[in-house]
């Protein structure tokens, strides 16, 4: 396995909308590349795009900082219902190193994706969960957190990634 060099912003493949994988078992290596680099960097999500493939898939892992490993593949990934409940809370992004923001998300949301076997699987996320899969299915749709700010403070936080790089 290796560690797999991750796109910085502004790299046009992080705006881009990644295509549906048709072989989820054709990147199950890929995913392993992906887990590795994530837990190296160290980060707790890391879409397909951020290495350089334009394709719909991300890797999580939301606990392996506090406690024991649980990473999951998401293939495919579909956002099937959201909470009228929102959450703010700082998030960083492996893409834009060294600047965090302030980003409004669902509390709760049902998520449906496959597996490296092409299993469908769906789950209700809730809490740090449910705000790491948006912002990684964010990724596969061509945002970054800059995209879910606006005017001044998109600007502020630009400039201070652009001072930080």
């Amino acid at each position: 396995m290796s560690v797999l060099p991750i796109l910085r912003w502004p790299d046009a493949r992080l705006a881009t909308v990644c295509d549906p994988v048709e072989d989820p078992g054709a990147v199950k290596t890929l995913a392993e590349a992906m887990l590795e680099t994530m837990y190296a960097a160290p980060g707790r999500g890391l879409a397909a795009p951020q290495v350089g493939v334009l394709a719909r898939m991300f890797v999580m892992d939301v606990t392996w900082k506090e406690g024991p490993a649980t990473p999951v593949v998401c293939i495919n990934p579909e956002i099937v219902a959201v909470s009228d409940e929102r959450v703010s809370g700082e998030e960083a992004c492996l893409s834009i190193p060294g600047v965090s923001a302030e980003v409004e998300r669902h509390a709760a949301v049902t998520l449906r994706w496959q597996d490296v076997e092409a299993v469908w699987h769906e789950a209700k996320l809730t809490g740090f969960a449910a705000i790491c899969s948006q912002h990684e299915y964010d990724h596969l749709d061509g945002l970054v957190i800059f995209d879910r700010l606006e005017g001044e403070a998109r600007a502020t936080l630009e400039t201070e990634y652009e001072a930080v790089s």
